[in-house]
């Protein structure tokens, strides 16, 4: 028993605060240097997680403090990504559940402590943001009770401590009282060394060893993260590792790291009950066991969550192809593919037999949108498929992917919704009315969620609050669901959109795109106000004759275009339409461009677009 070492994870709800509170902890426990320059969410290394605010992958790190060493890891908050937080329940002793003063328990906060009641882990309750307007922490503790009560918890796992924190503010408190907050995090610490216990390790055993995170190198190769079950792992010397197979091979440990605030501390030798990193096996994969030589023992694997969803990524095609990005090739998107797949088990790829496109299978949209603009990010140009779900095939019986669904909206869009989410087969659970604010809560299709999101934003107004997380995979239904219901407006013709064009088209419909754009045939330029799809001409300029009008010209009022990001694109698009990106643009566009050719082919093959 290492009685000096702690480990501990960070889970929540998305948004309540986990990478603020690391932040914290680690500026309070005198981790940095006085005259450092840190900046906020410093565990967010990629520049995605903090334009967007969330946390894609788990991080690693570690403070001393009062002679503990405490390794701390941040998981992420969204569903998409829950796979990273039930790896990490094995490498961690207890938790620290934080949830806001103000939403309190949310969907992924169910979902994370009832990983953690699975596994047994201590829990310590950081109620965080008491400081915000609104903040009610009784109400919130209680809540938190029923919680417990409701995953089943034990009489022992109901005795846990609770801190009152505002981590932006970096104080804390065991009083619920906003004014009792003291500054620093002392009050944390000193409840995670009291109630999370030390590793239960014997280091005179032999080694053992089982990676739950993954990382990647191009110079050391794939980066295996995990606790020190038992023994030890020293640089140099040969282990054995046990495949998920069973079958075993040898290797030598090239690097080999423990972690100490943004850093990574090369080291020599990691004791038992340490979070450490290692590097040496090329293909080592999470849940695989690293044994000494003289006594193989595998631990039992790890659960690996099964990808949900999937696109397919190609080369691009389009006239602009090639204009706009450095990395083109089907070979360089291969290669990005498997390097990203190297560090995030829950990703997986495979090429197409019939032309130079992969399908790309993950966690949900947010998973693989995050994935195509890091990629965009990177100069790539490609072209993307409308994401769709994976349907799995069980005793000749189809069974897709259903999600646990939460909404909070003014109680005046609470019909419209219903009616909204009840045309996409969605099982009402419960609803509940509070303070002119509705709470709707259902199981529903993933397929359902596809291009859900949209419609929700417009028919709320924006007001709306979505929360979901996969439930189950359970029997198809046998309906189509979540397509597009309006039809889109096609270019015909290719060169530059004029004002004179669009103030005719816009009258069809709504325009995503202004005056003054490049243009190629069979690109989306707009939404038509029907179901059906329209061939128009933006680029048409106004013939010029040698009089002038009797009436003097005047300017063009146009209404200004819907701006359409990634996820609005892949949310929008049908099953006959690409989305095609580029370090500089992103664009919607028909797979078959020629006007006359897909008319052709729409007439013969109408199941298609069912």
């Amino acid at each position: 028993m290492n009685d000096k070492i702690r480990n501990v994870a960070i889970i929540a709800h998305v948004d309540h605060g986990k990478t603020t509170l690391v932040d914290a902890l680690l500026k309070c426990s005198g981790t940095f240097r006085d005259n450092q320059v840190v900046q906020t969410c410093v565990m967010d290394s990629n520049p995605l997680e903090h334009e967007r605010g969330i946390t894609i992958l788990a991080k690693t790190t570690g403070v001393n403090y009062n002679g503990y060493k405490i390794n701390i890891v941040d998981t992420p908050g969204h569903a998409d990504f829950s796979g990273e937080v039930e790896r990490i329940m094995n490498m961690v002793d207890g938790v620290c559940l934080l949830v806001d003063a103000f939403d309190g328990p949310m969907p992924q906060t169910r979902f994370v402590l009832k990983q953690a009641i699975s596994y047994h882990l201590k829990t310590v309750v950081v109620i965080n943001k008491v400081d915000r307007p609104g903040a009610d922490p009784e109400r919130v503790l209680n809540e938190i009770l029923e919680l417990f009560i409701d995953l089943g918890a034990d009489d022992e796992q109901l005795e846990f401590p609770v801190v009152y924190t505002s981590a932006l503010n970096m104080t804390s408190s065991l009083s619920k009282d906003v004014d009792s907050q003291k500054p620093g995090m002392d009050v944390l610490f000193n409840a995670i060394i009291d109630t999370i216990p030390a590793p239960f390790a014997d280091e005179s055993k032999s080694t053992q060893f089982q990676p739950s995170l993954l990382d990647y190198n191009r110079y050391v190769g794939r980066i295996g993260i995990g606790r020190v079950d038992r023994g030890s792992l020293r640089l140099g010397q040969e282990y054995t590792c046990v495949r998920l197979d069973n079958t075993t091979v040898k290797f030598k440990i090239a690097k080999l790291f423990t972690f100490h605030g943004l850093d990574r501390i090369e080291a020599d030798v990691v004791h038992a009950g340490d979070i450490c990193g290692f590097a040496g096996l090329s293909d080592v994969m999470v849940g695989e066991t690293i044994c000494d030589n003289s006594n193989i023992d595998p631990l039992p694997p790890l659960r690996i969550d099964e990808p949900t969803m999937k696109m397919t990524f190609a080369a691009n095609t389009s006239p602009f192809a090639g204009k706009e990005g450095k990395l083109l090739t089907a070979q360089k998107i291969s290669d990005r593919l498997y390097e990203e797949s190297q560090k995030d088990v829950s990703l997986r790829f495979e090429k197409q037999a019939t032309d130079e496109s992969f399908v790309v299978t993950g966690r949900g949209e947010l998973h693989l949108s995050v994935l195509i603009e890091t990629m965009r990010r990177e100069g790539f140009e490609m072209q993307v498929s409308k994401p769709t779900v994976i349907i799995k095939n069980i005793d000749g019986v189809e069974y897709e992917p259903f999600e646990d669904l939460q909404i909070d909206v003014p109680d005046e869009f609470a019909g419209n919704v219903m009616q909204l989410v009840g045309s996409r087969s969605a099982e009402t659970i419960n609803m509940t009315s509070e303070n002119g604010q509705t709470r709707l809560v259902y199981i529903i299709p993933s397929r359902g969620l596809i291009s859900f999101m949209n419609a929700f934003m417009t028919l709320t107004k924006g007001y709306g609050i979505i929360n979901h997380s996969f439930r189950e995979f359970r029997p198809r239904i046998n309906k189509s669901i979540g397509q597009r219901s309006n039809g889109v407006l096609v270019a015909t013709d290719s060169g530059v959109s004029t004002a004179y064009a669009l103030k005719y088209t816009e009258e069809r419909g709504v325009m995503f795109i202004g005056p003054g754009v490049n243009i190629y045939e069979g690109m989306i330029v707009g939404e038509n106000k029907y179901d059906r799809d329209i061939a128009v001409n933006v680029t048409k300029t106004k013939s010029l004759g040698n009089q002038r009008s009797a009436n003097k010209d005047t300017t063009v009022v146009l209404k200004s275009p819907r701006r359409m990001s990634l996820e609005d694109c892949l949310d929008y698009i049908n099953n006959d339409e690409l989305v095609e990106i580029t370090p500089k643009s992103i664009r919607m566009r028909k797979k078959i461009l020629n006007t006359e050719e897909r008319k052709k082919y729409e007439a013969h093959h109408p199941e298609e677009y069912i």
